[in-house]
């Protein structure tokens, strides 16, 4: 696992980080919840217990890249079989394989297709929970030994007496080796990363009621699932506690808190047949980017254990059946590295040359790094090219730029205008913290007016159900810049989620292929 603990900063300063302890984890979980005295109790010793682990925690955003990974191996499983099958086609044909009769090369094609086909219909990137990784072997080869059996019946039907055994067996040696040596590696991977955290969801509850306390008892035993905090709305009457898990606040604490990038799921642990709550704290609580889930109370034992495996259920995404959101993450994360490493070669030299006019130009440093919000609520540190004064730097976007405003420097003024301060966001994007295309980032605190802008909007954090990207769907339909006013905020909200919910590979290219000439066509906009 990535040291989850040096990655957790909340102040100003992106390198304070670092010092965060488990202790001072838990320091900050407890630091929302309402007065003094309570934080400093759970604090001290009531969090240490239990489900409530910061020394594994990892954002959302980490946890959902490890899920991904399944795409990955399965990718490489596509690349050994393919390999393996040229050679051995390559080695048995006489002559060039494009000049090879198709009675040569049908069986080895058939049977790479039909063990690709039963990895990936028989689910063996799921890599349960408790799988032993002996029997997931055994089964790989069972399906190896399905494509050997087809490739020999092919060759069989195809080429009667001067069937090429011998070629067939080698093949289907050498893809059973392959493969097992891979998903052995891919097994030891999966079960460091359960080891670590990496993909154990992490639950808040709200309602400190006996239905939570049954559902922590159970998660300590069977140490699947973390269970960070409690909000409930009757402090007055919740305990500081309950078997080790913090009480921090209110739902509306809930809303605001920083635990919130590193949750994968909102949990109401409360009556269902109180259906007017209920309605009430989806209401509220709708405005976060995590999934809410009503826990409604099993009967019995077995009923407990579905309920906690359903709650707990973290496989590797899965790679089989119609496009889901996970596939379309996997496609999206490839496209930003393939597209995000060639366009940073290919823009090194313009990012040299800007960065030597920016020091030409003014005194100061040469990059500008801002904290905003990306994936989940998650804070992360934007890079950007210095385009203002370094004595009038505004990290929190207090004041929003202006048409001739003084605070920008004289290069400042074209880098902005042409979006070329934007460039370093190319380092956020092969880091993951960004994408290429999505909703813009936002600094944290930023104000439209006198208000935060956050607040103006109730489904502004939807936004974040996505990362931020370099460009996106508003920055392309005339809303980019600063927002002025609550209806500025509003059209852009809509924007954002629009793409949220759209979002797809051929999308993602087209709004590449128009910002540039949508952005220089653009001289109204302030930048």
């Amino acid at each position: 696992m990535t040291d989850a603990a040096s990655r957790l900063s909340f102040d100003a300063d992106p390198a304070a980080a670092g010092g965060l302890d488990v202790s001072g984890l838990q320091a900050l979980a407890a630091a929302s919840s309402t007065g003094s005295r309570r934080a400093e109790t759970r604090a001290s010793g009531a969090a240490r217990r239990g489900p409530f682990r910061p020394e594994v925690w990892m954002n959302a955003r980490q946890r959902h890249a490890s899920r991904l990974a399944a795409h990955y191996f399965r990718a490489f499983d596509v690349l050994a079989v393919v390999a393996v099958t040229l050679l051995c086609a390559w080695a048995s044909v006489p002559g060039p394989l494009l000049r090879a009769d198709v009675s040569l090369l049908a069986p080895f094609g058939l049977g790479a297709l039909t063990v690709l086909g039963l990895m990936r219909s028989l689910g063996r990137y799921r890599f349960a929970r408790g799988q032993k990784t002996s029997l997931h072997l055994a089964s790989v080869a069972g399906i190896v030994a399905t494509g050997a059996a087809v490739a020999m019946g092919t060759g069989w039907a195809l080429q009667g007496a001067a069937a090429q055994w011998s070629a067939w067996l080698v093949w289907s040696g050498l893809v059973l080796i392959s493969l097992n040596a891979l998903h052995m590696g891919w097994s030891d991977m999966v079960g460091r990363w359960r080891a670590s955290g990496a993909l154990t969801p992490n639950i808040v509850l709200v309602g400190a009621t006996r239905r939570a306390e049954t559902l922590i008892r159970e998660a300590l035993k069977r140490r699947d699932l973390n269970v960070l905090g409690i909000f409930d709305d009757r402090l007055a009457r919740s305990p500081e506690a309950i078997e080790g898990v913090p009480v921090l606040g209110t739902a509306n604490d809930l809303l605001t808190h920083k635990m919130t990038p590193y949750v994968d799921r909102v949990v109401l642990a409360i009556d269902p047949k109180a259906e007017a709550r209920v309605r009430e704290l989806n209401a509220r609580l709708r405005t976060l980017p995590n999934e809410v889930t009503l826990l409604v109370e099993p009967n019995g034992e077995a009923e407990t254990r579905s309920a906690l495996d359903r709650l707990a259920a973290a496989p590797l995404a899965d790679v089989q059946g119609p496009v889901d959101h996970d596939r379309r993450a996997f496609n999206k994360r490839l496209q930003d590295m393939v597209i995000g490493l060639i366009a940073l070669v290919l823009l090194a030299p313009v990012m040299a040359l800007i960065a030597l006019a920016i020091r030409l130009d003014s005194p100061g440093p040469i990059f500008f790094r801002q904290r905003r919000h990306g994936f989940n609520h998650e804070e992360i540190v934007v890079w950007k090219f210095r385009s203002m004064k370094q004595e009038a730097a505004d990290a929190t976007a207090s004041r929003q730029v202006t048409h001739d405003d003084d605070r920008v420097t004289r290069l400042g003024k074209f880098i902005r205008k042409t979006s070329l301060d934007e460039l370093p966001q190319l380092l956020n994007v092969i880091t993951g913290e960004m994408s290429l295309v999505g909703p813009r980032p936002h600094a944290i605190g930023m104000k439209t007016g006198h208000v935060e802008s956050a607040r103006l909007v109730a489904e502004y954090a939807h936004r974040h159900r996505i990362k931020p990207g370099m460009t996106g769907w508003a920055a392309v339909n005339g809303s980019r810049g600063p927002l002025h006013t609550a209806q500025d905020v509003r059209r852009r909200v809509q924007l954002d989620i629009d793409y949220v919910e759209r979002q797809s590979l051929w999308l993602d290219l087209w709004i590449m292929a128009v910002t540039v000439p949508v952005l220089l066509g653009d001289r109204a906009s302030v930048r």
